[in-house]
């Protein structure tokens, strides 16, 4: 596929309180933005697992976005400052993998921001656009360490849920 034709494929999580209502009101208000990105709404920004994050880009997803109130406006007192922490925790797993860490982003848009959300998302994609297909699969090398490594946390999981008489 030629770099010219990538179209990336964005997954956005947005809070269903602030981003999710800025995302309608530029659909409302008829601001146009990329149509690269899945919308999945969740209730707060604090609520998006890493696990999610990881699984979305596994799944072929080039980039995820979440989305949540402002710091200090959160709906949920202090979930946003959790989504931050795990951003940045993300970021490094990221590098961590052998992957651009601008894959990730996270971003703050009350409900009344529709147009600054609009401006994120297409600015996003355009810097996905640049880093190009994530192709997630050729970044891994095959040399058996990889299946050692499930085992072992099938085993780790196996005995944390061991009930000891």
């Amino acid at each position: 596929m030629a770099e010219d034709t990538f179209e990336p494929k964005i997954v956005g999580f947005l809070c269903n309180w602030c981003s999710y209502r800025a995302a309608d009101l530029a659909g409302t208000a008829r601001i146009k933005y990329s149509p690269n990105v899945r919308i999945i709404r969740v209730m707060c920004s604090g609520r998006v697992d890493p696990a999610f994050v990881l699984k979305a880009l596994s799944l072929g997803a080039d980039g995820v976005m979440i989305a949540g109130c402002h710091p200090g406006e959160c709906h949920y007192i202090e979930q946003n400052y959790k989504a931050m922490r795990r951003y940045y925790m993300l970021k490094h797993t990221l590098k961590a993998l052998g992957l651009e860490e601008d894959r990730i982003r996270l971003v703050w848009a009350s409900a009344a921001e529709g147009q600054q959300l609009a401006e994120h998302i297409d600015k996003f994609v355009e810097d996905i656009r640049k880093l190009g297909p994530l192709n997630w699969p050729a970044n891994w090398q095959e040399n058996g360490e990889r299946l050692h490594a499930v085992e072992a946390i099938a085993k780790e999981h196996e005995e944390s849920l061991e009930v000891l008489p």
